[in-house]
Parts: C-alpha cells; sequence; structure tokens
C-alpha cells in the first residue's frame, strides 16, 4: 500500500468564518459577555471552570450561540500539555474563536488544536473534530499548519505497519517528501553499501529479503548546513538475540528517528527557513535468518572503527554509526541525530520526555528554552565520560552492548559519539515515538517528539536571520 505523503486533512488548517462562535476560556468566573439567561444555563449545568470542562451555550433562538472552557489552575495546567485540544473533540460542529486566553498562551493553544484534528485513516475510517478553529490575531497561521503537517507525517510514518513502510516504502516516501520541496535524493541500496563503504547499515539489514538502503536528502543553497540523521529500522526483530513478543509488538515505531526527522525536515522546507538542509536515514529490517549478523562478530565501521557486536538487537546504534560518519565527512554547522535507540531512556525518563546528549553548552541551553517555549519536552543527560570503559570491549575498538545492564542511553549516546569527531555541534534525540494512551493534542499512537522545539531554537543555534 502506498502511503499519502502529506494528504489533505482540513481538519488540521484552520478555517475561516465572518462570525465564529466564542470559546470563552476561563477559570472560573463567567465571562461578562454572557446574558443573564446562558449564565443560569451555565451555573445549571454544574460550570466551575475546572480544567477541559465544556459548557455549550444556547441562543434565544434554541441554536448555538458560544461555549465555556474550563481553563482550571496554574497547578492543574502545569500536569498538562494542550489543555485546549480537549476542546477540538469535545465542541460540535462549528467554526470557533477563542476569547479569554492570554496573548503568550494561543500559539500552544491554536496548534494543540490543530494537532488533536489528527486522525490515521489508512486502514479504516477514523473520525475527526467537526469542531474548526479560526486562528487567534497575532498568531502565525502558515507556520503553524506547517508544524501541524509535519507533525501528522511523522505519526503517518510510525503508525503505518512493517508490512507497508519496509526499507524501500520508506525510501519512496522520503522521495515523495522530496518531490514537494525541489529537494534532492539519493540511495544507495544492498551490496552497493559495502561498495560505498556503509558495511554496519549493510550487516543489520542483510538478513532481511528486503535490501538496506542509505537515503540522502538534500535541500537549500544557502545559509548555515544542518544535517538531520534518524534511525531508519523499519522492524526491529531483535535479530538472533530474538525480542521476546511482549516486546516486539511495537516495532513498527523503531523507524521513529527518521520519521520525526522528516517531519521536522518539511516544516523546515515549507517555511522556507535560510539554511542547507541535508537528511540521512539508514532504513533497514532486522531480520532473522541464516545470513543474520551475530552475537561476538566484529566488523569494522565507515569511520575505520571495529565494533565489537555483543548484542545484535543493539542495531540501531550500528546503522546510525555509519550514517553519522558519512555526515561528519562535511563537517556541517550542525549534526543532529534522532533516534528510538534505547529502553533505558524510557525507565529512566518514561514515554514523555525525551533524553538528548551533547556537549555544547550553548546549544543544550537553546535546545532546553525552546522545549518549554512550544511544551515539546526534552531533558539534557550527559556524555559521561567515566562510562567510556564500558564501550571499550579489548578485543574490538568499540562494543555494541556493553554488559552490566546499567547507564545504557548514556553508553548508547557514548558510542555515537565516537562517530562524530569533524563536527563541533552534536546532539542525539533517544526519543521513543509512541504515544501509549491518548492525551489532548497527541492521539494513541505515533507522535514526533522534539522536532518542534529544535525548529524553534534554530534560529539561535545557527544564527539564521542574523
Amino acid at each position: 500500500m502506498s502511503l499519502p505523503i502529506l494528504p489533505d486533512r482540513p481538519a488540521m488548517r484552520f478555517a475561516t468564518a465572518d462570525a465564529p462562535l466564542p470559546l470563552y476560556v476561563t477559570e472560573g468566573p463567567l465571562p461578562e459577555a454572557l446574558t443573564p439567561a446562558q449564565a443560569a444555563w451555565a451555573r445549571a449545568q454544574g460550570f466551575s471552570g475546572a480544567l477541559g470542562q465544556v459548557c455549550v451555550l444556547p441562543s434565544a433562538e434554541g441554536g448555538i450561540a458560544a461555549a465555556l472552557f474550563g481553563w482550571g489552575s496554574n497547578a492543574t495546567r502545569a500536569r498538562s500539555r494542550f489543555p485546549l485540544a480537549r476542546a477540538a473533540h469535545a465542541l460540535p460542529e462549528g467554526v470557533w474563536s477563542i476569547t479569554g486566553l492570554a496573548e503568550d498562551q494561543l500559539e500552544e493553544a491554536a496548534l494543540g488544536w490543530l494537532l488533536a484534528s489528527y486522525a490515521y485513516d489508512l486502514y479504516a475510517k477514523a473520525p475527526v473534530p467537526k469542531a474548526r478553529l479560526v486562528c487567534p490575531a497575532g498568531v502565525d497561521a502558515a507556520r503553524l499548519e506547517a508544524i501541524a503537517a509535519g507533525e501528522a507525517l511523522t505519526r503517518d510514518l510510525i503508525n503505518t505497519p512493517a508490512n507497508d513502510m519496509g526499507p524501500a516504502e520508506l525510501e519512496r516516501a522520503i522521495k515523495d517528501l522530496a518531490d514537494c520541496h525541489g529537494a534532492e535524493i539519493n540511495s544507495i541500496v544492498g551490496e552497493k553499501l559495502l561498495e560505498k563503504g556503509f558495511p554496519l547499515v549493510y550487516t543489520v539489514g542483510q538478513a532481511s529479503p528486503r535490501a538496506p538502503r542509505l537515503v540522502e536528502m538534500r535541500w537549500g543553497s544557502e545559509g548555515p548546513e544542518l544535517t538531520l540523521v534518524g534511525k531508519g529500522v523499519c522492524f526491529d526483530t531483535g535479530g538472533l538475540n530474538l525480542k521476546p513478543g511482549s516486546s516486539m509488538g511495537l516495532m513498527k515505531k523503531d523507524m521513529g528517528g527518521a520519521a520525526t526527522v522528516l517531519g521536522l525536515a518539511h516544516m523546515i522546507m515549507a517555511l522556507k527557513l535560510p539554511l542547507r538542509l541535508r537528511v540521512l536515514v539508514p532504513a533497514v529490517e532486522n531480520a532473522v535468518s541464516g545470513d543474520a549478523f551475530r552475537p561476538q562478530d566484529i566488523y569494522t565501521s565507515r569511520k575505520g572503527l571495529t565494533v565489537e557486536i555483543n548484542n545484535t538487537d543493539a542495531e540501531g546504534r550500528l546503522v546510525l554509526a555509519d550514517a553519522l560518519a558519512y555526515a561528519d565527512e562535511e563537517s556541517p554547522d550542525l549534526i543532529l541525530c534522532m533516534a528510538t535507540l534505547t529502553g533505558a531512556a524510557r525507565v529512566a525518563l518514561g514515554p514523555d520526555v525525551p533524553p538528548f546528549y551533547t556537549d555544547d553548552e550553548a546549544l543544550a541551553a537553546a535546545l532546553a528554552g525552546a522545549a518549554k517555549q512550544v511544551a515539546d519536552p526534552l531533558w539534557r543527560m550527559p556524555f559521561w565520560e567515566p562510562y567510556e570503559e564500558k564501550i571499550e570491549p579489548g578485543i574490538a575498538d568499540i562494543d555494541n552492548a556493553p554488559a552490566g545492564g546499567m547507564a545504557g542511553s548514556i553508553t548508547a549516546a557514548l558510542f555515537l559519539r565516537r562517530f562524530v569527531t569533524e563536527t563541533e555541534r552534536f546532539a542525539h534525540f533517544d526519543i521513543y515515538g509512541w504515544q501509549p494512551s491518548a492525551m489532548p493534542g497527541r492521539p494513541k499512537g505515533g507522535v514526533g517528539q522534539g522536532a518542534r522545539a529544535i525548529l524553534a531554537s534554530l534560529p539561535d543555534v545557527l544564527g539564521l536571520g542574523a
């Protein structure tokens, strides 16, 4: 099945209307604009302003005049992202306009509404909210729509099952995205990976009948160079270190790093940021056959470092190693790597908060600040130097899965850092890429993490427009 790239989703765009219905957002006090009858109705319905509470107000003619949305307290809002997104599903059909929010709250509220209107409908019909929103005054509608479309692309790619999203299909999705924006694309497939110097990408994918590949996309001719590297393991059985069924069930999402950088790439290209963009996706399936790579095998990477395989289920860092070495050869202004890499990150921070790693203090501060500003949480974790010895097996330069079971996310990040030696600014993001249960603005299923924070940080990090 062919995945439509950036399908038309009217619900994820802002509406226009001469007289939209007012949605009054309040912490409890009823707005003065209500008629006495409407105020009495709201009190009779028990409206208190609790977070997420909705009360539709009738008109004198028996239609819909307006609605109230409870904004709750600062304490309750601190426990939720995109709280106004609840209104998209709770309100009846109509075009609505937000009233009562502070100027600095409008952008998050409007974006949350758009994100709440996402539905994955490739295989079965999925309902979308019929309540539409007028973009609030002072908010850049085109920017939020581009961000929402990029996030929808990420979700679509992750949600598509592996039978329809293998390495070739992921390559096709990248090509379609490139065609949308006039970008250039190049692919190295199968045994040509060995000829061109990507032995680890080939090794991880060689057991599958679906040929591994390295897909490269370039866009832009001026400005600083940004390289995005995304893990594209389209399905991960664990290889010969086979995963149990309970761990394999979500492995269609193991290409979530690739999906997220592609969503981010769409945002960058749609907004025409003044930079040179390069995207690298090693796309493979980690399968089991007589050709599968084995524990205790040793391979020489593109960088020249020898790698001992101590667990074939630690395959993501292997394909990223070759891709990062390739990215590093151009010494771009910034390399960002995104991957659904370790369960250790989930144990440490849970599904909502991806850790990121960088040695650059200014980059770390910019990412942390942007993450808070746009409600796209990130948490910095350290490249902890004393753990370097854990990834040094003695028989080879580096170990893909050190024993001990501790600091798994940090040792994976240290592994990746070994392959970036010529580029001064580098960050790695260990994302989850999945929403375990529905939350405001985030339906259950695939989800982007970190892309909006990165986008918001780029002007400062790369000096765009300065």
